[in-house]
């Protein structure tokens, strides 16, 4: 990878890992449906261009009923997860369990797309959510950890799974903005009776505005397109490699930001489940060929 490729992902992994602190920063003043509607509206309209001009619109409205299901299962569900998950846990902690997503993507691509795991998936697998156990026994960082938003954050990246084995089957020929543009339309679609009957009575202060509009231009929108000119450059298998950097810096953002510090539960439940993706996805492996399940 060329020092070029190697700082965009850097400054990839250091704009999602900003999402984290920035959703924490914002759910209390917008609501966790308000802040999603604005994100994932905000988000469509800076897409929507690029979609235009790299001439994908076509693939967008043939395959309109397909995004629908993926703006509700890759953003609209995920994302209000992940803002309630943010109020309830530090943004460190959020982001260490948002790393847990490619575990589900490999569990359910075995049940859904027949694909093998493998003894090494399975050993990363049960390593990975024995460090959401450790973590969840944490009674020491900055906000205290308690079960139904470690589950929430959990059931987000259940999500993930699911649209990228979705995707994987029944979107593996459209183009890739049409794809992350009509995410976040249907998103907007789909949230804005939610947003609209549960918008806060007090209008957020500016500062909280521009907190929402840098989660939704920069942490969505201007992040895909990052994401998919690194594939077009590096290749799909090096550019999810950033998946391991947004912890670290979702960790570094919440502690120089926020004031946040990690506990030794933390530390340890967050290397588990961060070597445990590792292996999973194979960057981890024994070099003696493991016969697969």
């Amino acid at each position: 990878m060329k020092t070029s490729h190697l700082l965009e992902l850097l400054l990839l992994g250091a704009i999602w890992g900003a999402s984290f602190m920035l959703m924490k920063a914002t759910v209390p003043s917008f609501g966790v449906f308000a802040l999603v509607e604005v994100r994932a509206s905000l988000a469509a309209l800076f897409l929507l261009p690029v979609v235009y001009f790299t001439k994908q619109f076509a693939d967008l409205t043939a395959n309109w009923a397909k995004l629908l299901f993926v703006g509700a299962v890759n953003t609209a569900i995920p994302f209000c997860l992940f803002s309630y998950t943010s109020v309830h846990l530090d943004a460190g902690l959020t982001a260490i369990l948002n790393a847990t997503a490619p575990m589900f993507g490999a569990i359910i691509a075995f049940f859904y797309l027949q694909d093998r795991i493998g003894l090494h998936g399975v050993i990363g697998i049960f390593l990975g959510f024995l460090g959401v156990v450790v973590i969840s026994q944490d009674n020491q960082s900055t906000t205290p950890v308690t079960l139904i938003p470690v589950l929430s954050a959990l059931v987000a990246t259940c999500c993930y799974g699911i649209a990228a084995c979705y995707m994987k089957k029944h979107l593996s020929g459209v183009k890739p903005f049409a794809i992350a543009a009509g995410s976040q339309v249907f998103a907007a679609l789909l949230l804005m009776p939610l947003a609209v009957y549960t918008w806060p009575n007090v209008s957020p202060d500016l500062t909280t505005w521009g907190a929402a509009l840098i989660l939704a231009v920069l942490c969505t929108g201007v992040a895909y397109i990052m994401y998919f000119d690194l594939i077009a450059k590096v290749g799909a298998s090096q550019a999810m490699t950033v998946g391991y950097l947004v912890p670290v810096f979702g960790i570094f953002w919440g502690m120089v930001v926020l004031g946040e510090t990690l506990s030794a539960y933390a530390i340890t439940g967050g290397s588990m489940i961060i070597l445990g993706v590792m292996i999973t996805t194979g960057i981890v492996r024994r070099r003696r060929k493991i016969p697969s399940l």
